[in-house]
């Protein structure tokens, strides 16, 4: 059994210690959103805060997260309250499939947590574990400046 909290709450996991912490998510916990993409730690569309820094979850073994937190794209707003960088995302029409934005908003999660005010290129920087494939690039970076500025602008 592993113990852990994920978005928030205390969660315990009857799985062998070696599964991919994305399976666990996924198969075991029934959230959906973190996505299986590679399965190689390549494409961040599996991307998780674990401690607040993203990590790639197909690579990560459930082990590695006992006693630490964990927040998937479930945890990052609700519909009816959604994170300003879902809020910009929608406003900036960020996505096209959509398959990589849950890796993506986690990522810049963690990137605006850590700094309020980021350059383009830091951005970029902060994104470059995240691969689309469907060109939303400048809409995306638009979007993560959006969030910035209003979560600036809010506190």
């Amino acid at each position: 059994m592993t113990s852990f909290t994920l978005n928030g709450r205390a969660v315990d996991v009857a799985a062998g210690g070696d599964t991919p912490l994305l399976d666990v998510l996924r198969n075991h916990l029934g959230l959906k959103g973190t996505k299986f993409g590679c399965g190689l730690e390549q494409c961040g569309s599996c991307m998780v805060l674990i401690d607040g820094a993203p990590e790639k979850a197909c690579g990560k073994a459930l082990s590695t997260v006992a006693g630490k937190s964990v927040l998937t794209i479930e945890g990052l707003g609700t519909p009816a309250r959604p994170h300003p960088l879902q809020t910009a995302f929608l406003d900036e029409q960020a996505g096209q499939c959509g398959y990589c934005l849950p890796g993506i908003l986690i990522s810049a999660k963690a990137l605006l947590d850590r700094n309020p005010a980021p350059s383009r290129r830091d951005i970029a920087l902060a994104l470059d574990d995240n691969i689309c494939r469907c060109g939303s690039h400048i809409r995306i970076l638009k979007a993560v400046e959006r969030a910035a500025a209003a979560m600036r602008a809010a506190s």
